[in-house]
C-alpha cells in the first residue's frame, strides 16, 4: 500500500492500526473476520477518488495489536472500534462493513447510534439467524475458488496473523449474536450491497436484514461473490459514493 498513510492509536493499550488514503469527508471502513487492511486496498483506491478512507484493522487483525483473550466476541470488536472512532476524531463518520464488518457496523450503529452518520454493509452477516461455525466453513471452502487468486495469499497472511483460535471464537460467536433487536435500532441511512453469486451470505439473509431495517436500501452486484470489494471495487465504491452523496 504505497499511497496513504499508516495510523496508530493506543486504545485501551493495543495500539491500533489504520491505513488512511484520499481526501474530502471521512469513510470508515471495517473488514470482516480475519481480514486485514491491505486486503481493502482495491476498493479503497477507488473510494479515496472522493473521500478520505480510513481502513482500521481491529485488535488482533492486520497490523493492530491484539491479545490472546481479546477480542473473543462481536461485542468487544465493536467496543473498541467505538473507543477509536472517538480517539480518531472520527466519531459521526460513515462506516463502511464488509462481511463480519457489516455486522459489527450494525451492533456500533445501535448500541453507539452517535458513532456512525452512515452505514454500508457489504456481503454483511448478522442476520437474525447466523450459520453454525461448520456452515460458515463449508459455505467460505465453496466461495473460495471463485475469488481472485491474487487475493489468496495477502488473505492467507491476514488468517495467519488473526490465528485460528481467534477466528473460530469470533466465528462461534457470531453464531450466538443475535442481532434480531439490534437491526430494529438503528436509526441511520444505511445501504447494503450484495452479490447474488455470494455462497457465504445468501440472498434471503439480506432480505431478512431488510425487513428489520425497513429503511435500508438494497443494492445487488449480478454475479458477485463474498469479496465484493476486491472482485468489483469501482461498482462497490460508485455505490457507496453516490448513497454518501445523498444521505451524508
Amino acid at each position: 500500500m504505497s499511497d496513504g498513510h499508516a495510523l496508530y492509536l493506543q486504545v485501551n493499550g493495543l495500539s491500533t492500526h489504520a491505513w488512511v488514503r484520499g481526501s474530502g469527508p471521512p469513510l470508515v471502513i471495517v473488514p470482516g473476520l480475519g481480514c486485514a487492511s491491505w486486503m481493502y486496498v482495491r476498493v479503497s483506491r477507488e473510494l479515496a477518488k472522493s473521500r478520505t478512507v480510513y481502513v482500521y484493522d481491529p485488535p488482533g487483525h492486520g497490523y493492530s495489536q491484539g491479545l490472546r483473550h481479546l477480542p473473543e466476541s462481536i461485542g468487544e470488536l465493536t467496543d473498541h472500534l467505538a473507543e477509536w472512532l472517538e480517539m480518531a476524531g472520527l466519531a459521526g463518520a460513515p462506516v463502511f462493513g464488509h462481511s463480519l464488518g457489516g455486522e459489527v457496523a450494525f451492533d456500533l450503529a445501535a448500541r453507539y447510534p452517535t458513532h456512525a452518520s452512515a452505514l454500508i454493509a457489504c456481503a454483511p452477516t448478522g442476520i437474525p439467524e447466523n450459520p453454525s461455525v461448520l456452515a460458515q466453513l463449508v459455505r467460505l471452502s465453496v466461495d473460495l475458488p471463485r475469488e481472485r487468486l491474487s487475493l489468496l495469499v495477502p488473505g492467507l497472511r491476514a488468517y495467519a496473523h488473526c490465528g485460528v483460535r481467534r477466528m473460530l471464537k469470533l466465528a462461534h460467536d457470531q453464531e450466538l449474536h443475535d442481532t434480531g433487536p439490534l437491526l430494529g435500532q438503528i436509526k441511520v441511512p444505511t445501504l447494503l450491497i450484495d452479490g447474488t453469486s455470494d455462497p457465504v451470505i445468501r440472498l434471503w439473509t439480506l432480505e431478512a436484514i431488510r425487513n428489520a431495517i425497513p429503511h435500508a436500501l438494497v443494492c445487488e452486484i449480478k454475479g458477485g461473490t463474498h469479496a465484493l470489494t476486491d472482485v468489483y471495487p469501482r461498482t462497490v465504491a460508485r455505490y457507496t459514493l453516490d448513497f454518501l452523496e445523498n444521505v451524508n
